[in-house]
Parts: structure tokens; C-alpha cells; sequence
């Protein structure tokens, strides 16, 4: 049953969406239903404000003011009890009661799931570039920012030595 839980959004009253973060994990924990809802997130981003003294604070501001994102699998049950938390004003794509879940692009745009790249290649490896315009490429790893999804490796185009920023995937190791 867990398998099919996807991302659905909710729409809060503005201002309220920590307390229907908080409310609705409280209801899970007291109903048992953490195998239906999963995961409740409010997407956060750091970003810095200058205070009219001029000086800069960085802070957190919600991403999607009003919204709180769910992982759940869609139940009556599991419906009613995010529909009736209060400051809940419903579904975001809501047709006809039946709530339209995110699609894949739109959750790892999102960022709320990473799918973890396992990479076997260290700096100073020989690898060869499998996607994208430099595509059959070999270069040599100079830096690897799993953060990031990013890798840095030097290659030599023209005679010259270039560092290009690929994606963790996009390169594998040269077997010689």
C-alpha cells in the first residue's frame, strides 16, 4: 500500500501553514497512519534581507506561502483527515473531491525527493563523459560535489586543458 503514495498539495489559509503541519502529525501519530501520510513538508529557502539600517540577516522564507506539501497514499480515510484540519481549504488540483497528485518532474524540481546517485569514481579518476554534447569525452575528475549534483572534470578539447561541471551521471569510470 506504501508504495503508492505520492505528493499532493495542500492549500492553508495564509499563516497557517505550521500549525496544519503540526496538527496533521499529531493525527497521524494518534491514528496510526503513518504507512497512509508520510511525509509533510513546508518548502523553505535562505535568503538575505537588508534591514533599512543596512544590515543583512540571512533568514527562511517559505518557498510556496500557503502551501504545505504531503506525501501520502489517497484514502477516504487519509482525505478526510487532511481535509478537516483546521486552516485546510483543500486540494490544490481538486476535481470533483478527487485530489491530482505531483508528477515526477514536479517533485524532483521541487527537490523534495533526491534520488541518490551511487558514484564510483574518486578525484584524479579517468572517466569517460556519457551524456550530453561532450558525450565519449575522457577527462580526469578534479572535484565532486555530491551536494550539488555536480562534478568537475578536466578534458582536453583543442589541445587545451578544460574543467567542465557535468552532472554525478553523466560521467563513469574508464576501465582500462
Amino acid at each position: 500500500m506504501a508504495d503508492n503514495a505520492k505528493w499532493y498539495v495542500v492549500h492553508t489559509y495564509s499563516g497557517y501553514e505550521n500549525a496544519v503541519k503540526t496538527t496533521i502529525e499529531k493525527l497521524v501519530t494518534n491514528r496510526g497512519m503513518s504507512d497512509m501520510i508520510q511525509d509533510i513538508q513546508i518548502p523553505l529557502e535562505k535568503v538575505t534581507e537588508i534591514s533599512d539600517e543596512g544590515v543583512a540577516k540571512e533568514v527562511e522564507r517559505k518557498v510556496f506561502p500557503g502551501y504545505v506539501l504531503l506525501k501520502m497514499v489517497m484514502t477516504d480515510d487519509s482525505w478526510h483527515l487532511v481535509r478537516n484540519v483546521r486552516g485546510v481549504t483543500g486540494f490544490v488540483g481538486e476535481a470533483s473531491n478527487k485530489p491530482i497528485p505531483l508528477s515526477e518532474e514536479e517533485v524532483l524540481a521541487l527537490g523534495m525527493e533526491k534520488h541518490e546517485i551511487v558514484v564510483l569514481y574518486k578525484e584524479g579518476d579517468r572517466v569517460r563523459i556519457n551524456d550530453g554534447p561532450l558525450e565519449s569525452f575522457t577527462g580526469t575528475v578534479e572535484e565532486i560535489d555530491p551536494e550539488k549534483n555536480k562534478v568537475t572534470v578536466v578534458v582536453s578539447m583543442f589541445g587545451r586543458e578544460t574543467p567542465v561541471e557535468l552532472e554525478l551521471d553523466q560521467v563513469e569510470v574508464v576501465s582500462d
